[in-house]
């Protein structure tokens, strides 16, 4: 029984031998190493027996010449049941539309769940998503990548913390975390005004408070610029102070100071600049392993220089992804033109890149005064500097008064 299921998938066929003594006949095939199976004797001069498919070749040549007469009474096996459904068109049309469409409809979006979110913020992710062509009843592969859709959606959404996309068949599920925006408290209560940075003082606007510093007055970190003491008095002994109650207030305002920086910078003196001049053609490939068939755009564009981006969207048949991917090629012209600068222009190019990344720094409010450049040299086609920075910026921040413990 084994040895007739081993034998299904490549299939066997029952033969009938006529002639005087058909068994010699059997032992003949099984001395050329074929098997037989089942022989059964059905009178003196017939007998039947099972052979397999591949060994009917054989069993012809050592026929030859013996007189014995062969028939063929039964076909058992996949390769015969696959002739006998092969042959029944309707069915055969009925199978491979069917396959058809559970394959189309494998690769539909069915389904979009967002968990980890407000009811507000789930409506937003849902508004983007379907401006991005994201919803149920979308065709898969028209879809962005679930990278793509994060940052999408980090993007537009600022009360996003996170979002993790994770496409399960015909399925998105979406589980984001919202942003939590932690306000700094201000300094409740009495407060001093004091220094954050270095500087020299150039404004003050102070609307409460005593002031301790005044303009073209240099200050150090930590120290107080505006007190919230108003009764405070150096001039006073320490015995009249303590008698006296002291005033405090929350001191407010502001303390606009020239500070500097300095700032290294590297420019390279030749650069290779590249342009996409927005000329494109998108090709289509099926993919299986490693190789590619084209179905849509076989020819290459007539471009010079080309930046090639490929999306790799799996084929899904159910839930299960088939070893199948369509291949979304989008071929972009590129051009790349070299540019040389002189030391003066790359000085230049430093002094603004220089400029703006501390400007990116700086708080808001604050300007930049003038830059002057401490050095240069040329390195190895590299133009290095040194730039230090004079800005006039508002120093003043606010710490809380601690009452003195009496002795």
């Amino acid at each position: 029984m084994k040895h007739v299921q081993a034998t299904f998938i490549t299939g066997y066929v029952t033969i009938m031998v006529k002639g005087q003594m058909p068994e010699i006949f059997f032992q003949q095939c099984v001395d050329h190493d074929i098997p037989i199976w089942n022989v059964k004797r059905v009178n003196p001069k017939q007998c039947e027996g099972n052979i397999r498919l591949q060994d009917i070749r054989q069993m012809r040549k050592i026929r030859r010449g013996t007189g014995y007469k062969i028939t063929f009474s039964r076909k058992k096996g996949l390769p015969f049941m696959f002739k006998r459904f092969w042959g029944k068109k309707e069915l055969v049309a009925a199978t491979l539309l069917s396959g058809l469409l559970i394959l189309l409809l494998s690769n539909i979006l069915w389904k979009v769940e967002i968990t980890g979110v407000p009811t507000d913020i789930e409506k937003k992710i849902t508004k983007e998503l379907n401006n991005s062509g994201i919803h149920p009843g979308a065709w898969t592969f028209s879809m962005d990548s679930p990278s793509d859709i994060q940052q999408n959606l980090l993007k537009h959404i600022p009360e996003l913390l996170w979002v993790g996309v994770e496409k399960m068949g015909t399925t998105i599920r979406l589980e984001g975390v919202e942003k939590i925006v932690v306000k700094k408290e201000p300094v409740s209560g009495p407060r001093d005004l004091v220094a954050t940075k270095k500087g020299i003082i150039k404004k003050m606007y102070v609307s409460k408070g005593r002031p301790l510093v005044y303009v073209n007055d240099y200050v150090e970190p930590g120290e107080v610029l505006v007190s919230g003491n108003l009764r405070e008095n150096e001039n006073v002994d320490e015995e009249k102070e303590k008698k006296q109650s002291p005033v405090l207030v929350s001191a407010e305002g502001e303390v606009i100071a020239r500070t500097w920086y300095e700032i290294h910078a590297t420019i390279p003196l030749k650069t290779t600049q590249e342009i996409l001049t927005g000329e494109q053609e998108t090709k289509y490939y099926m993919q299986l392993a490693d190789f590619r068939l084209p179905v849509w755009h076989f020819l290459n564009p007539d471009f010079e220089e080309i930046q090639v981006d490929n999306e790799k969207k799996p084929i899904y048949f159910f839930k299960w992804k088939l070893p199948i991917s369509i291949v979304e090629s989008v071929i972009n012209e590129k051009k790349s033109k070299q540019i040389s600068h002189t030391k003066k222009e790359a000085i230049q190019i430093g002094v603004e890149q220089a400029r703006r990344q501390l400007q990116m720094q700086l708080p808001k409010g604050a300007k930049i005064i003038s830059e002057k450049i401490l050095h240069d040299s040329v390195d190895h086609g590299k133009v290095k500097i040194a730039l230090y920075v004079t800005v006039e910026e508002n120093i003043a921040q606010a710490e809380a008064i601690h009452p003195k413990k009496e002795e």
